[in-house]
């Protein structure tokens, strides 16, 4: 036998494997049992989820610092992005106790309202100043604006506002605060405004800030200053001199008050320059501190601050009718301001140059307080019952144009500043039936090349300032600077970039300007209303350039060095702008190229509205204050704004 274990292999009968065949077979049928019965299951539970709707999520939309108009049994009326919405009451609001004519934010779900927060906490002060980050408020200091602050006028027509609409130094609206930060302003009334705050530029008008102020005045007075809550004073005697700059300590505050003890009292300054020498301010200084410098602010009576603005604007020696519409004017002017503030960063209406009205460059005169005083509180309306554009200018060529030479979007509505003829035929056919086209065929009339040559180069005796110096003038340029002109071209598209364009493929499009070769064409291409030229064509071998607007055009043209010959012979200098642009030009050539030019022209200033030295002999001739402003400024009326719906005589000036 051998060594190696035998293994026997047993082998399944015919019967066992017979049953073994059928136990698989059973068994693949459970299975397959088995898998049909979970394929049903599935589809079961998915024709259940077909048949079952899913639930939508809710809609939520939360709105922030809404004006609750009213709040209604069944609805809720809202202020929202200047429109009224009305919503229906969720199931699940708590309406919160007395939330009629309140901010709030509020939550709508699917367009119902389901929750209402109310912002309760106000406060109200003097409004000082305010930019796009926050508002400063007398007895609170400064207070920052929260991301989505909504501004409400919620007397006469509710509107929405912003910070800029505020009355500064007033407290006509309401502060509602969140965590400390104005969430909403409410502009709760609009009163009669005696005070204008008026920012004082540097000396020379050099400049809006100051880096240090010598201050004074002749009556004691009393410096305030510190933060809100601590606030600290100092009196000084007459003629006492207080040093203010950036690093003083007066400045542990923003803001430093200097006052007079009485109220005929005057601060003067004595490190600020102005035509009448050292000047000195009724009201009170405000010396507000910036990174740049020191803003100074002089709160002042509207009437008082008119004794210093209408002798810097007209002379004193002017006839009292002339000095009482120039008054009223000016008093239109500055209280359009007072609504609508032109420094709100420094909480000021106005400054006191050129750019608003001259104010104390000249000393108080009294025939123009008398003026002033006259004219108590008067302010111009238009016939729609809202203030006049009180526009003026020095002196007429005869004819004045209107607001469309500035070539604003407001332009179109100031329909009572028209172009016509400054002669007393005029005036009478302004006031007679059947004359209206007479009166606009002049300024329609002149916008003819020809046409106006023809008007300029003559006079009219009949005008009321024929006889005035800047009734015709002539300015020559033997040499074109093109260096110069470029530069000028350069200033006025970065002033605005729609007036000076440039002539590309055909079109003329807005693009910078970066040379000015020689001229091969110098010309006036179109007029505007009266003749002023409105636009002026520059041609040079490389490019074609338009000026637009009666302000541009003066500005290229002057050369900064010819002077201007006047009628009466005097040669008067004229530093950066042409006295008008109601001129013809009549280019030199010489070889194709325009080498110079000469312009005849007259008037002096914009020509919309009313010519002061029309005027002046206006009121020589015997017409009265009220005739003179209804010549000038049709269908307007005259109103007392501290005696609302009377004019002086009770009646309008139209």
């Amino acid at each position: 036998m051998s060594g190696k274990k035998e293994t026997h292999h047993r082998r399944l009968n015919k019967s066992q494997r017979m049953q073994m065949k059928a136990f698989v077979c059973v068994l693949g049928l459970l299975l397959l049992f088995i898998l049909l019965l979970g394929r049903f299951v599935l589809f079961l539970i998915h024709r259940e989820r077909e048949e079952t709707p899913i639930e939508p999520s809710p809609v939520i939309q939360e709105l922030k610092n809404i004006w609750i108009m009213d709040a209604g049994e069944e609805k809720l009326l809202i202020f929202h992005e200047g429109k009224e919405e009305s919503y229906a009451y969720g199931e699940t609001l708590q309406m919160p106790d007395h939330p009629r004519e309140q901010i709030a934010d509020i939550v709508l779900t699917d367009g119902v309202v389901t929750d209402i927060s109310l912002k309760t906490e106000k406060i109200n002060g003097r409004i000082l100043r305010a930019d796009g980050d926050g508002i400063e408020v007398e007895g609170y200091g400064w207070l920052p604006f929260s991301e989505d602050y909504k501004g409400y006028r919620i007397y006469n027509t509710l509107e929405m506002c912003t910070a800029s609409d505020l009355s500064f130094g007033y407290s006509f609206t309401d502060l509602v605060l969140d965590n400390g930060q104005v969430c909403g302003l409410l502009m709760v009334k609009e009163e009669a405004m005696e005070y204008i705050r008026v920012l004082i530029k540097t000396g020379d008008y050099g400049g809006l800030l100051h880096q240090s102020l010598v201050i004074t005045s002749d009556t004691d007075f009393t410096v305030q200053y510190g933060s809100y809550g601590e606030l600290k004073e100092e009196t000084f005697g007459a003629g006492e001199e207080v040093s203010i700059d950036l690093e003083s300590p007066y400045f542990s505050g923003d803001r430093v008050t200097v006052t007079p003890n009485v109220l005929t009292g005057k601060v003067i300054l004595k490190n600020v320059n102005r035509s009448q020498g050292i000047p000195s301010y009724r009201g009170h200084m405000e010396l507000l501190k910036t990174q740049d410098g020191i803003a100074l602010i002089n709160e002042v009576l509207l009437e008082e601050y008119l004794y210093s603005v209408v002798p810097s604007e007209m002379p004193a020696s002017y006839p009292e009718e002339a000095l009482k519409a120039q008054a009223v004017c000016a008093r239109t002017y500055a209280y359009d301001h007072m609504l609508r503030a032109a420094y709100p960063g420094y909480g000021a209406h106005v400054d006191d140059s050129t750019s608003y009205q001259v104010y104390n460059n000249i000393l108080e005169q009294e025939s123009t307080t008398t003026a002033v005083k006259e004219t108590y509180g008067q302010l111009l309306y238009t016939g729609e019952g809202t203030l006049a554009g009180a526009y003026y200018y020095s002196t007429s060529c005869g004819v004045g144009s209107d607001a469309s030479v500035w070539k604003t979007e407001e332009a179109e509505t100031l329909d009572y500043l028209r172009a016509k003829a400054l002669n007393p035929e005029a005036v009478e056919k302004q006031g007679a039936e059947g004359t209206e086209n007479e009166l606009s065929d002049i300024g329609e009339r002149l916008k003819d090349e020809d046409a106006f040559a023809a008007f300029i180069c003559s006079k009219n005796a009949s005008d009321f300032e024929v006889s005035e110096g800047w009734y015709r003038w002539t300015y020559q340029v033997p040499q074109i600077d093109t260096d110069y002109m470029l530069e000028a071209l350069k200033k006025r598209y970065a002033a605005n970039e729609k007036l000076v364009l440039t002539l590309v493929d055909g079109e003329f499009v807005s693009t910078p300007i970066s040379e000015l070769s020689e001229l091969t064409g110098l010309s006036i291409v179109k007029r505007g209303s009266g003749g002023v030229a409105d636009e002026l064509m520059i041609e040079t071998k490389e490019h074609t350039y338009k000026v637009i607007s009666e302000h541009n055009i003066r500005y290229v043209l002057n050369n900064g060095e010819s002077k201007i010959l006047r009628q009466d012979g005097s040669q008067v200098d004229s530093p950066s702008l042409l006295p008008s642009a109601f001129f013809i030009l009549s280019p030199s050539m010489e070889k194709e190229i325009v080498v110079g030019y000469t312009l005849t022209g007259g008037g002096f200033g914009h020509g919309v509205g009313m010519s002061q030295n029309g005027a002046r002999n206006m009121a020589k001739s015997g017409y009265v204050c009220e005739e003179i402003l209804s010549f000038f400024y049709e269908n307007c009326f005259i109103e007392n704004v501290y005696q609302e719906g009377q004019t002086e005589e009770g009646q309008s000036i139209a």
